[in-house]
């Protein structure tokens, strides 16, 4: 905290005046009360500076508060986050809207304890707004009602949580909030002194029977009261807790014992005794509950439970915010509160439980916003075309693009917490069958991609029929295979024929890359039995390192130019004069020739291990030139592990497109095939093929 007092006053004279200085220090003031470790109240005081660009973030990592640099990033960010910008002010969210945008709000920061801090700024801003227009006042009553009170009400954050609420209705409903304020006839430190009176009074009994309790209290601020008068229809004088106490103690013996001492004390009011201990609320909450006429013929509800009764109604299904505001929560946001009103407890550990949350409890849901303000909850990894599915199927059918934040995505962009997502449509009914793929990365969701499977199965099974076979073409014409037939490839996958295989594939149920698994297995024999016939053999250049060469000595070993075979495809070796054997494919037609005219020359190889060697293969490109092709294509195979031996690129003026020869190296065929499926998608790319 002292360093960064150092820097604000190393600030030029005109920022160390600045509103925004005087911004960090009223935030500052909010949160230190509730404990908060220096380095975040340091990143409070610099944030307003930061946010609105009067420090750059470059001045922070250049000094000695560089530490601050992530803390202060996630106060700008957390600070960006509002209701959507096409909400209309004084239009009242539904429960389940103001639901997902607090779960986003706790969200979309690495440290929750943030959040904090942005409620605090919200309370800052509330208490200034007393000076602005109605409809701003409006406005942001609103905001804070629905998201902000809310959030410190289920963080526990008591001391924020009222101030916020009157402010709210002091700017929604300043009618009621002033005739209120009126009939109390008295102000709030005045009411906090006679709650303090009846703390120290009760105390005293407690200690002298020999019972250990805590005893804490505040007046029942003006938004409870209202509220009560709303939920149950009655006047402000049937409100009997307006002034509560509660005490703790450390068994139920000792409940009893201290109802007894409070109705020694005070005369207690007929009708308003609760034994919820003796019998329990639906939701198993417990506690003593009584109104007495306390000191100066005043009012007042005494509370009493135990430890263990006090941490349930906080933390269990009883907590408070349920109860008051009514919502049946998920037992995994349940874990997510507790976790958080625990992070806010002073321990030397904060480091631990900070990994803890993010491993644990914030990496399973994505939360994005829809045009109209509708915020939708999808699984972690969740892409545009996904959110299309979810608003309604037939969106999911016609969808064509999407658009993030006003810039177009592609489909497999992956959903960040408070994206706006617009889905662009077509006329037309036409999903994709690479949606279904799991490993192009269209839909991370498996209820979207049963729905896009149910859609296939719904065609015809003739046109299922003719769509496989042509998807089955295209697989074996990109991967330039031409001596596997369909029937094998069909037992291979367990399949009864050929036909049943193209259905498969035309109706979705079967996967293209599939295909290339089921040639790759055809092709070689299993890891074992090359394992087994492997044999051991010096190192050479890097094709003999993976390649066991039988029948001759060491010899030198490269692969062909012309067919460039990969692995499980069958392989033959060619003697050549001076540059060793050269690897071909066995239908390569350049090897064919040489061992039409000189068959003593081939030999017999076999493939070494594949599990950990690459082999060299050549790709053709097709696509119409734009700016950052080379850099989309580098990004898909950097994705996939796939290193870049060379690329050569060449115009085709004729065709008015780019064509790029790529070298690259592949673990095996099934690679190959998920690398020009990945290219393939690209935008501009028109095909992707196997060159030979």
């Amino acid at each position: 905290m002292e360093s960064a007092r150092r820097f604000l006053d190393a600030l030029p004279e005109p920022l160390r005046d600045s509103a925004q200085r005087a911004e960090g220090a009223a935030i500052v003031a909010i949160v230190q009360p509730l404990g908060l470790p220096p380095p975040l109240i340091a990143a409070a005081s610099l944030y307003p500076l930061v946010r609105d660009g009067l420090v750059a973030r470059e001045a922070i990592l250049a000094g000695a508060l560089a530490r601050l640099s992530d803390t202060v990033d996630g106060l700008v960010q957390l600070g960006r986050f509002s209701l959507p910008p096409d909400w209309k002010p004084g239009e009242a969210l539904a429960t389940q809207q103001s639901e997902a945008l607090r779960k986003m709000l706790l969200a979309v920061v690495s440290d929750a304890r943030l959040v904090l801090i942005r409620i605090a700024e919200q309370l800052h801003n509330l208490r200034l707004a007393k000076h602005a227009s109605p409809e701003i006042q409006r406005s942001m009553a609103i905001e804070t009602r629905e998201i902000y009170a809310a959030l410190a009400n289920r963080l526990g954050v008591w001391q924020l949580k009222w101030e916020l609420e009157d402010l709210s209705l002091r700017y929604l409903e300043p009618d009621a909030y002033q005739r209120i304020a009126r009939s109390l006839n008295e102000k709030r430190v005045e009411r906090e002194g006679f709650i303090d009176e009846v703390i120290g009074r009760l105390r005293e009994e407690i200690v002298t029977n020999g019972i250990s309790g805590e005893i804490s209290g505040r007046p029942k601020h003006i938004f409870s009261i209202w509220r009560k008068m709303q939920r149950k229809s009655i006047a402000l004088e049937r409100i009997f807790d307006i002034r509560a106490v509660r005490v703790l103690v450390n068994d139920v013996k000792d409940c009893y014992s201290v109802l007894g001492i409070v109705h020694n004390l005070w005369s207690y009011l007929p009708g308003e005794f609760d034994d919820y201990i003796a019998n329990p609320k639906d939701n198993n909450y417990q506690s003593l509950h009584t109104a007495v006429v306390g000191p100066n013929g005043q009012i007042v509800e005494v509370q009493i439970r135990t430890h263990e009764m006090h941490r349930h109604a906080e933390l269990g299904v009883a907590a408070h915010w349920k109860y008051k505001e009514g919502i049946a929560a998920q037992a995994a946001f349940d874990q997510k509160i507790q976790f958080l009103r625990q992070l806010l407890e002073p321990s030397g550990r904060d480091d631990d439980l900070l990994d803890r949350m993010r491993d644990e409890l914030f990496e399973d849901r994505v939360y994005a916003v829809s045009p109209k303000g509708d915020v939708v909850e999808m699984p972690a990894n969740a892409t545009p075309l996904d959110f299309a599915y979810h608003v309604h199927t037939q969106v999911g059918h016609r969808c064509r693009g999407a658009k993030v934040n006003g810039r177009i995505v592609p489909l497999t962009y992956k959903v960040k917490n408070g994206d706006k997502i617009e889905i662009i449509t077509g006329s037309k009914v036409l999903p994709s069958r690479d949606w279904l793929n799991p490993q192009l990365g269209y839909l991370a969701s498996a209820r979207s991609r049963a729905k896009v499977r149910n859609w296939f199965r719904a065609l015809d099974k003739d046109q299922h029929r003719k769509q496989g076979r042509e998807i089955l073409d295209r697989e074996l014409d990109r991967l330039n295979i031409r001596d596997v037939p369909a029937d094998a490839i069909a037992k291979q996958l367990k399949l009864a024929d050929s036909e049943t295989m193209h259905v498969a594939l035309g109706s979705g149920d079967l996967a293209p890359t599939a295909v290339a698994a089921a040639v790759q297995q055809l092709r070689g024999e299993s890891q074992e039995q090359i394992a087994q016939r492997r044999r051991q053999r010096p190192k050479h250049g890097t094709a003999s390192e993976e390649i066991a060469v039988s029948g001759v000595g060491d010899l030198m070993c490269n692969f062909a130019r012309c067919c460039r075979p990969v692995p499980p495809e069958d392989i033959v070796g060619y003697i050549t004069q001076g540059r060793g054997v050269s690897i071909h494919r066995q239908d390569c037609g350049n090897y064919l020739s040489l061992h039409a005219r000189h068959p003593e020359r081939v030999i017999e190889v076999n493939w070494g291990d594949p599990s950990s060697a690459t082999y060299p293969a050549e790709l053709q490109l097709y696509a119409y030139d734009r700016q950052g092709l080379l850099r989309d294509i580098s990004t898909v195979l950097s994705d996939e592990k796939i290193s870049i031996d060379r690329v050569q690129t060449r115009s085709d003026k004729q065709r008015l497109q780019a064509v790029m020869d790529i070298g690259i190296s592949v673990p095996g065929l099934a690679a190959l095939s998920r690398v020009i499926s990945r290219l393939e998608q690209l935008p501009n790319v028109t095909s992707v093929k196997r060159k030979t």
